[in-house]
Order: C-alpha cells, then sequence, then structure tokens
C-alpha cells in the first residue's frame, strides 16, 4: 500500500547515529515486524504501539507492517524509536502527512501519552550534528533537548498533539487522561545571556574555613585545584582527609559551555529520564563506596553499558575513600583513565567510549588499625602488615598522583584556634580562577586547559624551565628516586605554583615545593 520514511537516533555511549525508520505497508495477511537489530524492548513495542496509536483516534493498518531500522548492523536499543516508528507507520498508510528530515525520540504509553527517554541530550546533539534542526520529544524531556545549540525543539504531552501538529484533523483525535508526568515547561534555572539555561542554584560546597590546622593539606588542595593535579592523602582516622576531599569541588571555577555540555550529556544517560532540565556549572564530585565493581566504576551493564563513576566524574572529583579498601584490580583499572581522560567499554555488539578526565583524590590510613605515624603508640599492626596496606596501592598508580601528602592528627591547640579561622573556600578560590586564566592565556591553541595535561614535548621543549631551576629532579632521577613521569609531573606541578605566585616560569623554590609534595609518602 505505501512506503514512508522517519528518523531517529541510537545511542553508543555518548556517540548518537541517525537511524532511518522505514515502513513498509503490503497486501497480505496482519503482521507487525520490526527488523534492523532491534533488542528485547524494541520487539516487545509492537502491540504497545498499536494501543497507543488505536487509543489517540488513528489506528495503525491492519495490513502486514514491515519496520526496518537502518543501517541494520547497528544495535537498536531502548523505547527512545517508539514515537518514530509510529509516525512512519501513519505516513505509510497516509494518515499523515511527510514529516520530511523531522527526528522523533519519545517512548509511547499504551493510551498515547509520550513518555521521557533518558540520553536525550546526546541524542539531540547527535542529530543537530546531522542536519536535523527540527526535534520532536516529550514534554518532560523539552528543558533537556532545548540546551543543545541550533535544536528546533517541539515538545507534545501526547501522540494525538504530535499528530494535531502535523496538519491531521483533530475532531477524531482521543487525549489520554493526565499521567502524572511533569509538563517540562519552564525550567528550574534561569537563562543566560546565550539563552542556555543553567543551574542557578548549586548546593552550597562545604567551607574550607572549617577545616582546622593541615596547612600542607590546604595547600596541596589549592595547588591541586588551581592546576587540575591528582592528590593522595595519607593520616589517621579523623585527621581530616574526608574533610579536605570535599572541599575541593568549592575551589574548582564553573564549566565552560563545552565541558557543561559534556558533563551533563553524561549524566543524561545515567539519570532518571526527564530529570536533566539544566546544564551542569558546577564540576561533579563523586565518592564511590569501597566495595564498588568495577561496573560500577567504570560503566556496564547489559547491551550498551551505561556511564560508571568515573565517567560521573568528568571535569571533576573521582574521590576514593578507603583507598586500599577497593579491590586490586579495580584501583589499578585507573591508570588508563588517568593518562588518556577516556573509558572504552567493549561489548560484543558494540563498544561505548565515555569522557572521564577527573581529578583523583585518594585517602588511606596508614595501617589497617589507622594509628600508625607520628610515634605510632596505639598502633597495633606489625611492619610487615603496614607494607601490605599501603602496598594495595600500585606503584604504577601512585607515580600518576602529582601530589602526595601526610596529613597528621590534628592537636587540642590546633583544633581550638583553628577551626573557622582559616581562609574560606571563596578567598581561595580566586587565586584558584587566577591561576586557572594564566594557563587558560598559556595553553591557549594547544586544545589543553590546565597544567596536569602538559605533555612531555612541552616540558621538554616550549615549556621547559631554566636548567639551574631543574637542577633538583636531575638529581632525584639519578638516584633512581623520581621516574620519568615522576619528572614531568613535578614539572607541572612548579608551574602551578608558579601561575599561583603570578609568575611568568617556575623557579627553583617552586620545584622544591613540587618534590616535597612528592616526598612525604614512602614508597
Amino acid at each position: 500500500m505505501g512506503f514512508a520514511r522517519t528518523w531517529a537516533v541510537a545511542l553508543v555511549g555518548l556517540d548518537g547515529s541517525m537511524v532511518e525508520v522505514e515502513a513498509d505497508i503490503g497486501q497480505t495477511l496482519p503482521a507487525f515486524t520490526i527488523v534492523g537489530l532491534p533488542d528485547a524492548a524494541l520487539n516487545e513495542a509492537r502491540e504497545r504501539l498499536r494501543a497507543a496509536a488505536r487509543n489517540s483516534g488513528t489506528p495503525l493498518s491492519p495490513r502486514k507492517l514491515t519496520v526496518n531500522l537502518t543501517p541494520a548492523t547497528l544495535p537498536k536499543r531502548g523505547s527512545l524509536f517508539d514515537l518514530a516508528i509510529v509516525m512512519s507507520a501513519l505516513q505509510a498508510a497516509g494518515d499523515v502527512p511527510a514529516t520530511g528530515r523531522t527526528v522523533f525520540l519519545a517512548e509511547l504509553g499504551l493510551d498515547g501519552a509520550l513518555r521521557p527517554v533518558r540520553g536525550i541530550l546526546p541524542a539531540v546533539m547527535a542529530a543537530v550534528r546531522a542536519g536535523h534542526e527540527r526535534i520532536v520529544v516529550s514534554a518532560a524531556n523539552a528543558d533537556e533537548a532545548a540546551l543543545v545549540p541550533g535544536a528546533r525543539v517541539e515538545a507534545f504531552g501526547c501522540l494525538a498533539e504530535v499528530l494535531a501538529a502535523t496538519g491531521v484533523d483533530p475532531a477524531g483525535l482521543r487525549r489520554p487522561a493526565p499521567a502524572g508526568f511533569g509538563p517540562g515547561g519552564a525550567a528550574a534555572g534561569g537563562a543566560g545571556p546565550d539563552g542556555v539555561v543553567t543551574d542557578p542554584a548549586p548546593h552550597a560546597a562545604p567551607d574550607l574555613a572549617d577545616v582546622a590546622g593541615q596547612a600542607d593539606g590546604r595547600l596541596a588542595l589549592e595547588i591541586a585545584a588551581a592546576g587540575g593535579h591528582h592528590l593522595l592523602m595519607v593520616g589517621p582516622p579523623g585527621s581530616g582527609k574526608t574533610m579536605l576531599a570535599e572541599r575541593l569541588p568549592g575551589l574548582l571555577p564553573d564549566l565552560e559551555d563545552d565541558a557543561a555540555m559534556e558533563v551533563t550529556a553524561v549524566h543524561s544517560l545515567y539519570r532518571a529520564a526527564g530529570r536533566c532540565t539544566a546544564l551542569m556549572r558546577r564540576p561533579p564530585f563523586e565518592a564511590p563506596h569501597h566495595t564498588a565493581s568495577t561496573a560500577a566504576l567504570f560503566g556496564g551493564g547489559a547491551g550498551i553499558p551505561r556511564p560508571g563513576a568515573a565517567s560521573r566524574a568528568h571535569r571533576g572529583v573521582l574521590f576514593l575513600d578507603e583507598a586500599p579498601e577497593f579491590d586490586r584490580g579495580v584501583i589499578d583499572a585507573l591508570r588508563q583513565p588517568l593518562e588518556n581522560g577516556r573509558i572504552v567499554i567493549d561489548r560484543s555488539a558494540a563498544s561505548a567510549v565515555y569522557p572521564a578526565r577527573f581529578q583523583l583524590v585518594l585517602a588511606t590510613n596508614p595501617c589497617p588499625c589507622g594509628q600508625s605515624g607520628g610515634r605510632g603508640a596505639d598502633c597495633t599492626c606489625t611492619p610487615r602488615v603496614r607494607r601490605g596496606y599501603f602496598g594495595k596501592l600500585s606503584g604504577p598508580l601512585l607515580d600518576r598522583v602529582d601530589l602526595q601528602i601526610a596529613v597528621p592528627k590534628v592537636t587540642y591547640g590546633e583544633l581550638a584556634a583553628g577551626a573557622g579561622q582559616g581562609e574560606s573556600t571563596a578567598e581561595v578560590a580566586v587565586r584558584v580562577a587566577r591561576a586557572r586564566a594564566a594557563q587558560t592565556e598559556r595553553l591557549r591553541g594547544l586544545g589543553l586547559r590546565t597544567n596536569a595535561e602538559l605533555g612531555g614535548s612541552l616540558l621538554h621543549g616550549a615549556l621547559r624551565p631554566p636548567r639551574p631551576v631543574t637542577a633538583p629532579l636531575e638529581r632525584a632521577m639519578d638516584r633512581g628516586s623520581l621516574t620519568a613521569r615522576g619528572h614531568q609531573r613535578v614539572l607541572r606541578v612548579a608551574w602551578t605554583l608558579a601561575d599561583l605566585e603570578g609568575r611568568g616560569v617556575p623557579v627553583l623554590d617552586d620545584v622544591d615545593t613540587a618534590l616535597y609534595f612528592r616526598a612525604l609518602v614512602p614508597a
């Protein structure tokens, strides 16, 4: 009888591919077939879609209906294709005018209501990149879809509204009763000067002024925030390791547009459908429990894997408290994303790639009982047990951590005199922002954001400090106490120290301080 085509998007990780949803109506016995590598959710959609169309006043053709999802070799998963399939079937039957290059992204309920789906932001981004500007989504996904520049988003509450907007006579259409899904109207935030909605009221971060004592810890936190460096803290229970880690996100500057879009896209795949309504401007903070599995930390799940904690911490902070208690294989798997800033998860059906350029913060006790260090009078662990406990953090992993500090117990004098008296988060954040601005200016045109991303070609080339400044590094390498990777990371920290002080190039004191923050924790 007829043939028609609509468009949808298939997501593999954050990568979206355009899918042609083709519908053909034949003259044989009634049937409804979906081909093109659909998953179980799509195969089960047939009766749901027939009911949705019938309850909206436009039943699907009783003839043989064949729907092909092209390209046929690309796996199609989830209910995101529901609306596109129904629209192509109704167009093939001649009940709906052709919609051209319009992309349809929504799930359908039995009553014809449009339901929100996960991953709308990366799906709309893929559609716009492919030249499809008109996007039809459910009302609950409207705010999220509208975050993509260049997208002309049309949001509806039910199939009947979509059909009426395409020119179908509304007299015969039926709208379902409200199902309790949000209207997706006004966003929680306000629109910026470019019209992009942002989160206006992020949760207040804990203040650095609450930390008593810990002068080294506060300085290391400032350096880490200014240069994007990884941090390891070793100290007994109650010394303030967790307090310091939780205050790192408050020192970081707001995310720029492209970084905020990346972060929001990752969380769009993870959060409940319809929950992303504004760009995430504040750097995320993820603190998984030490019982977390590899899939929980790096991503996993049936079919196309979802992002794990490491990807959700992209452009933010990944905090692993009690780091030696994590499974050895889990924590050693951090080496690759620490180097290249991404996670590749291979499955038989496809490979998903997620961004994972985070700041790693590790916190650990010096031994199982936690009382080793200082006089260690109360420690009940043998020397062998102490070495074995800290040895769970492998040398290659620690070599990738720029700042390694000891966090001693706080004395009563420090607690009484220091709590609430130190510099606040806002005061330190000003210096961090100034240092980040200096890095932005220096790295402009190189595709880099922070000193933590500097490579060896730059550190030994255009950004190499004078020979007298790097002399301590040469001696440390000759003694074998510093690896080639460690040499680069000390130089990165030295550049950050110079930026914090407003210097154009590191001096000897900067290199000495950077070496100090790698020598407090014995190998």
